[in-house]
């Protein structure tokens, strides 16, 4: 882009950026809302010339933290998507242990809605241990998004240097395919497999919905990527690459 100095991601440690500390929120936020909202909910579309097709409610707003963390590297490189991966980690951890108290405390006299707490994020593993499927797909989740979210920005951090920053998209749509792949196959089988209300046949074809619907998404998506992209990369002044850049995910230091 005109106007912008490249430099290399090792360069911008200890740099004040404008933006990132908004981008990183809105990851975090995203991914967690995503996670509590819609993740244990199958629904059903009516496709034409397909019929009802199952999809996992979360699919509508998770594959935003996915399109955050294209930005965050695009824009500041892998070290810091790297930083706000582990952000949205912890935050996960302490979401799911938040939980796992609140739906163990004592209800009030004459509250009636424990039931309703325990349907949605399981009995608490503090009171009943083998009932706690709300933890499990919040662990799945976790899982599948350190794994998920990893790839994505390895693999994107990667094709910008071998594109030379052209083509935004082909990184952008590219590292959905690998990261969102790797998302569907680890978070369904783990979270709600064996599950009575959800059979086998069910969570495969959840599954490839979900990588369909979220590729498609990211495909949509591609002209908000590009505005939003451009208007960091403008207003930060720099184009990042991660040449000579330590890809270990083990780490949170930029």
């Amino acid at each position: 882009m005109d106007g912008l100095q490249t430099i290399d991601a090792r360069e911008t440690a200890g740099r004040e950026f404008r933006y990132y500390d908004f981008v990183m929120v809105a990851f975090v936020v995203i991914l967690l809302l995503s996670n509590v909202i819609g993740a244990g909910k199958p629904a059903v579309v009516d496709l034409p010339f397909i019929g009802a097709w199952p999809f996992g409610a979360g699919i509508l707003f998770f594959p935003l933290s996915y399109l955050i963390g294209d930005i965050l590297t695009e824009v500041y490189g892998y070290a810091r998507a790297r930083r706000c991966v582990w952000a949205g980690f912890a935050g996960l951890i302490f979401m799911a242990f938040m939980e796992q108290v609140v739906v163990a405390l004592p209800p009030a006299s004459g509250w009636t809605g424990q039931a309703s707490y325990e349907y949605v994020f399981g009995k608490s593993i503090f009171v009943s241990p083998e009932a706690a499927t709300g933890l499990r797909i919040i662990l799945a989740s976790i899982t599948a998004f350190w794994v998920g979210e990893f790839a994505n920005s390895f693999v994107l951090a990667k094709l910008k240097i071998l594109t030379n920053g052209r083509m935004l998209w082909t990184r952008t749509v590219g590292s959905t395919v690998v990261a969102q792949g790797f998302d569907s196959l680890i978070f369904y089988p783990l979270a709600f497999y064996g599950m009575t209300d959800w059979p086998a046949a069910q969570i495969g074809a959840v599954m490839l919905s979900q990588f369909v619907l979220k590729v498609s998404w990211e495909v949509l998506l591609t002209p908000v990527t590009y505005a939003v992209v451009n208007f960091l990369k403008r207003r930060e002044g720099v184009d990042v690459y991660d040449r000579g850049t330590d890809f270990s995910p083990f780490k949170a230091r930029v």
